[in-house]
C-alpha cells in the first residue's frame, strides 16, 4: 500500500487531501501542530502527527516514524503555510523571517527528509502547495508573495533535479478557496496595517479577502492533488479553485501595468 504525508492536515485543504488519499487507499499520515483537531481524520483511519515545520526535530521524528512504521514514501504533500499581509513598511523583519519558515523552509526541509526513501524506491510524488499568489501580487502582502514565488521557482528546479530518480514534483496554485487562511489573512492584516497610514488600503483588502472567502470547497484542491498523484505523468501545474485559471490567463496576457490598474481598480470598489 503506497503512503502519503500530508502538512497542514488539522483544518481545510490539508484536511480534505489526506481524507482523499486515505478513501482512495493510501496509508495517510496528516501531520499538523495541534493534533486534537485532527480526531476527525483519526476515527477514520488516517495516522496522526505532531509536526511544525518549524521546528526541526519535529519533522525529522515525524519522517522517521513513518519509515519505521510503513518502511517508504510514495506522496509528500507540503501543504502548511498561512497569509502573512500588512505594508511592507509596517510587518517587523521577524515576521517577514517567519512567514518564509513556515511557508518555504518547513516544505523544503521535508523535502530533504523524505527523497532519500523515495530516491531508494525509484518513485515518489511531492505536492508543493503553492498559490495563484506564487504568479500574481497585491499590495500589502509582500511577505506572502515572496514565499509563493520562491515555492513556484524551487520546485521547478527540484522537478528537474529529482527527476533520473523516478520523483515527481508538482506545483498546485489554489484560487480562492473557504479556509480559515482568508480570516487568518484578514486578522494579520488589521493587525499589522488596520491603524497606520496604509489603513485605507488595509480595509479594502480586507473586504477583498472577505468576499474571497466565499471560493470553493477544499475538496476541489484535494481532488485535483488526488489526480496528480496518481497520474503516471503528472502536469508540472495544477490550477483549481474559484477564479484560479481567468486571473492567472489574465496575469499572462497583461502587462504589468496594465495588471497593476486593473487590481487596483478592483480594490477601489471596496474602498
Amino acid at each position: 500500500m503506497k503512503v502519503a504525508l500530508v502538512t497542514g492536515a488539522s483544518a481545510g485543504i490539508g484536511e480534505a487531501t489526506a481524507l482523499a488519499l486515505q478513501d482512495a487507499g493510501y496509508t495517510v499520515y496528516g501531520a499538523a501542530r495541534r493534533v486534537e483537531r485532527m480526531a476527525g481524520l483519526a476515527e477514520r483511519g488516517v495516522k496522526v502527527l505532531a509536526m511544525d515545520v518549524t521546528d526541526d526535530a519535529s519533522m525529522v521524528a515525524g519522517v522517521e516514524r513513518i519509515i519505521e512504521e510503513s518502511g517508504r514514501i510514495d506522496v509528500l504533500v507540503n501543504n502548511a503555510g498561512y497569509g502573512s499581509y500588512g505594508a511592507f513598511e509596517d510587518v517587523p523583519l521577524s515576521e517577514g523571517r517567519y512567514q518564509f519558515e513556515v511557508n518555504l523552509f518547513g516544505l523544503a526541509r521535508l523535502v530533504q527528509l523524505t527523497t532519500p526513501q523515495m530516491r531508494a524506491q525509484g518513485s515518489g510524488k511531492i505536492v508543493n502547495i503553492s498559490s495563484i499568489g506564487g504568479k500574481i501580487y497585491e499590495p500589502l502582502g509582500g511577505w506572502y508573495h515572496s514565499t509563493k514565488f520562491a515555492v513556484e521557482g524551487l520546485s521547478d528546479s527540484l522537478r528537474l533535479e529529482l527527476k533520473p530518480f523516478g520523483i515527481d514534483v508538482v506545483v498546485v496554485e489554489p484560487g480562492a478557496i473557504k479556509t480559515e487562511w482568508g480570516g487568518i489573512a484578514i486578522e494579520n492584516l488589521m493587525k499589522t496595517s488596520g491603524d497606520t497610514a496604509y489603513a485605507p488600503q488595509a480595509k479594502a483588502l480586507a473586504k477583498f479577502f472577505d468576499q474571497a472567502a466565499r471560493g470553493s470547497h477544499p475538496k476541489v484542491i484535494a481532488d485535483v492533488i488526488l489526480k496528480a498523484v496518481r497520474a503516471r505523468r503528472p502536469k508540472t501545474r495544477y490550477a483549481a479553485g474559484f477564479g484560479a485559471k481567468p486571473i492567472l490567463f489574465v496575469r499572462r496576457v497583461l502587462p504589468d501595468r496594465a495588471f497593476d490598474a486593473l487590481f487596483l481598480g478592483a480594490l477601489r470598489r471596496f474602498a
